[in-house]
């Protein structure tokens, strides 16, 4: 299912190479990789298919992703790869897969707010992107930590194998940062990759509740719409220091029974 980048890379324009040895940058190269580790952890990731990527802190027109041909499981820090909007790896060894160049490239290139980009195919979000209507039913309490913020791409339209097929998932995306891309999966997009990972998470489980819900063919309530904005605004007013404390908690794990995920 996966494919190889067979794309022959555009010149990377000026002869100044890129200062891609600091803190912050490896910083983001371990957080990204303990994501695909607890995301591989939890059967969030599909075989070597989905990606996950993030602007490169310092350098808007770089990013982080994970290279074609690997797991989430195998992959470390030093595995990851920095591209360039143009399909040149600047640093690491081996090629994105090509649907994760043309999408995550154009969604951080015609999205400047998204500096974090998870696009998975994990099962239940997955499964209500294939059923009738909206996806996401703002019925438990989980769901209200996304009321507001949903978008659905209806478009399906195969693989994104070109730019012009990026260009039209990072236009669906408009100003939502939960995409529904229908029968297919999702794309999270966040300001940073601790946000990123967190929302990544609670989107699978409200997703999974309501799925048990849906299971048990009664129908499935709603929160009154002025309940719903009241809550996702007490859920949003703590969201950066949570999910920051959420991603470290993570590492820590990691760190007790897989720490090779930071070299």
């Amino acid at each position: 299912m996966a494919h190889s980048l067979n794309t022959a890379p555009s010149p990377a324009g000026g002869p100044n190479q890129p200062k891609l040895d600091t803190d912050d940058i490896w910083q983001s190269r371990v957080d990204l990789a303990a994501c695909f580790r607890m995301a591989a952890r939890l059967g969030m990731e599909e075989g070597i298919c989905n990606h996950f990527s993030a602007v490169v802190p310092g350098y808007d027109d770089l990013f982080i992703v994970n290279p074609y041909g690997y797991a989430f499981a195998e992959l470390t820090a030093s595995m990851l790869l920095i591209c360039d909007f143009h399909g040149n790896v600047v640093s690491g060894r081996g090629q994105p897969e090509a649907t994760a160049f043309y999408i995550h490239a154009r969604i951080h290139k015609n999205v400047p707010r998204a500096k974090v980009a998870f696009h998975t195919h994990m099962p239940y979000a997955t499964a209500l992107s294939m059923t009738e209507g909206d996806p996401l039913i703002f019925a438990g309490q989980t769901a209200l930590k996304f009321y507001g913020r949903t978008a659905v791409d209806q478009n399906y339209n195969g693989l994104a194998l070109d730019a012009r097929e990026g260009d039209r998932i990072a236009a669906a995306i408009g100003d939502a940062d939960i995409v529904f891309m229908k029968h297919h999966g999702v794309m999270v997009c966040a300001p940073n990759i601790a946000e990123a990972w967190d929302d990544l998470y609670y989107l699978e489980r409200a997703c999974e509740v309501q799925t048990l819900a849906l299971s048990t063919g009664r129908e499935v309530l709603a929160v009154a719409p002025e309940i719903a904005e009241a809550a996702y605004r007490q859920m949003r007013e703590g969201d950066p220091e949570s999910a920051r404390l959420h991603l470290e908690s993570v590492k820590r794990a990691l760190d007790r029974s897989e720490p090779e995920y930071k070299r």
